[in-house]
């Protein structure tokens, strides 16, 4: 049986005409024996899309535009680009109703939770402080610890409730979405992982476990998982039709 397909969204186009995406989604995906097929913004066949893929990476980049969740323009928001959040937020909703395995990373944890209705701190520091960095000036990752909850779909996923793990982000949930479920927090108290209970697999982090999943087995486990999953639902899929 060949290798399931991996969905993987892009960063909007960029001043060169091109649909950008760090190389690291790639080879994480790679390593857990799935086919990486990247899905740039502004295509219109959605479920057509979808309809060919096993699972679909949500992945990280600028900010969302607040518009879309009662929020406020902050002079450190950044890269927005209408595009690519209505391209998003149609694949995560339809990705959702057929069941499909969906992995939001950083900003594809905010697209999830917008959609479903979630909010967003505009400026995380503004809310917590600068205790714990999310990422470092101008705009550069940094690692922190993270504590998860015992139980959580993650936590078996692990085998850990204490990680540390790469963060890149000014921003966060800040009202939960219905129907998810927190597993994970920094020390400064921020949402750093969700769920949704029932879903066969849904798994939001706030990290970026791309970054070190070369080097760090339990960040590649979460790209296993979530390739095995997808290898399973394309298993159903094909033996209900």
């Amino acid at each position: 049986m060949s290798p399931p397909l991996i969905g993987i969204t892009t960063y909007g186009r960029d001043e060169t005409n091109k649909f950008p995406l760090p190389g690291e989604y790639v080879d994480a995906v790679r390593r857990a024996g799935g086919i990486p097929l990247l899905v740039p913004p502004g295509e219109p066949h959605v479920e057509q899309v979808l309809q060919t893929l096993d699972g679909i990476i949500l992945a990280g980049g600028g900010d969302i535009d607040p518009s879309l969740y009662g929020g406020s323009l902050h002079e450190t928001i950044y890269m927005l680009d209408g595009e690519r959040d209505k391209g998003e937020m149609a694949l995560a909703q339809h990705a959702l109703e057929s069941r499909m395995p969906v992995f939001g990373i950083c900003r594809g944890t905010q697209i999830l939770n917008v959609t479903l209705g979630g909010t967003l701190f505009e400026h995380l520091p503004d809310v917590v402080g600068e205790e714990i960095n999310h990422r470092l000036p101008p705009r550069e990752p940094t690692e922190h610890s993270i504590r998860i909850e015992p139980g959580s779909r993650l936590a078996e996923i692990l085998a850990a409730v204490e990680i540390v793990a790469a963060s890149w982000h000014h921003q966060a949930i800040r009202e939960l979405a219905a129907g998810l479920r927190i597993v994970a927090r920094a020390p400064d108290g921020t949402i750093e992982a969700v769920e949704m209970p029932g879903h066969p697999w849904f798994m939001a982090v706030q990290w970026h476990p791309e970054l070190t999943a070369a080097r760090d087995p339990l960040q590649q486990r979460l790209f296993d998982t979530f390739v095995e999953q997808a290898n399973r639902h394309r298993t159903n899929r094909k033996r209900n039709s």
